[in-house]
């Protein structure tokens, strides 16, 4: 999406001129001088695996980009069963809009860096730039679209075909400007576990088709965690996207 209008660097804000969000994210809506009165509440900062950045049913009072690493999405059942729902990347935005407690809670899977800033002054933002609620819509319609594919993911596709979905999934958010035929690597950013809970599977299965697919020559596994893909289009025809 197009940045909302051309500025030079220096009238933007020395927090704000290297982030990928301004680019790319919610920020990019904003003029220089709306960066400039949110940089005066935002706090850049790192969390490590397994931090809560937002719990369900917490009071929503702040939100953030995030910059680097992965983030979990998770549903809790009243009996305490989970199922991860979703996940985040740079530089998606972590928050809900327009509502005042959290239906969702949001994991660090990996170390994530993470833009912060308080919920008050963004809604202020919000009701004067149109362009930035626009965005914000965008967003969450493509977020639509997302769970839309991925429950036909989980209803319709077979293991072998999850797998290579989610591998798919984690390859282009790493690195969405590889090309289709190159090679691509990344550490996976969850555990079998949370690989398995998320594609509704059992962690054996994931291992076997991970294993499957090492086999036929798509990827190669190192450290049970660092995955080289050697074709993009071989893996998206695998995973029957």
């Amino acid at each position: 999406m197009a940045i909302r209008q051309d500025i030079h660097n220096s009238e933007i804000p020395a927090l704000c001129r290297s982030c990928e969000a301004r680019h790319r994210g919610v920020c990019g809506a904003l003029t220089p001088e709306q960066l400039v009165e949110l940089s005066r509440h935002t706090t850049k900062r790192k969390v490590e695996p397994g931090t809560v950045l937002v719990s369900d049913s917490d009071t929503i009072d702040s939100y953030a980009n995030v910059l680097a690493g992965v983030v979990k999405l998770v549903k809790t059942l009243p009996d305490g069963r989970q199922q991860i729902v979703g996940l985040q990347f740079a530089p998606d935005f972590i928050g809900r809009p327009f509502k005042q407690e959290s239906s969702i809670t949001a994991e660090a899977a990996t170390a994530v860096r993470v833009c912060a800033f308080p919920k008050t002054p963004l809604d202020r933002m919000i009701d004067q730039a149109p362009e930035l609620g626009h965005r914000l819509h965008l967003q969450a319609l493509d977020e639509l679209d997302e769970a839309r594919d991925w429950m036909l993911t989980l209803g319709r596709k077979t293991a072998a075909e999850r797998v290579a979905s989610f591998l798919h999934l984690i390859a282009r958010h790493g690195d969405p400007e590889a090309e289709s035929a190159g090679e691509i690597s990344f550490d996976l950013p969850l555990t079998r576990a949370d690989i398995a809970d998320f594609l509704g599977l059992t962690i054996e299965t994931v291992s076997r088709q991970l294993t499957k697919l090492r086999k036929d020559g798509l990827i190669a596994v190192e450290n049970n965690r660092h995955i080289t893909v050697f074709d993009l289009d071989r893996l998206e025809r695998r995973a029957n996207i």
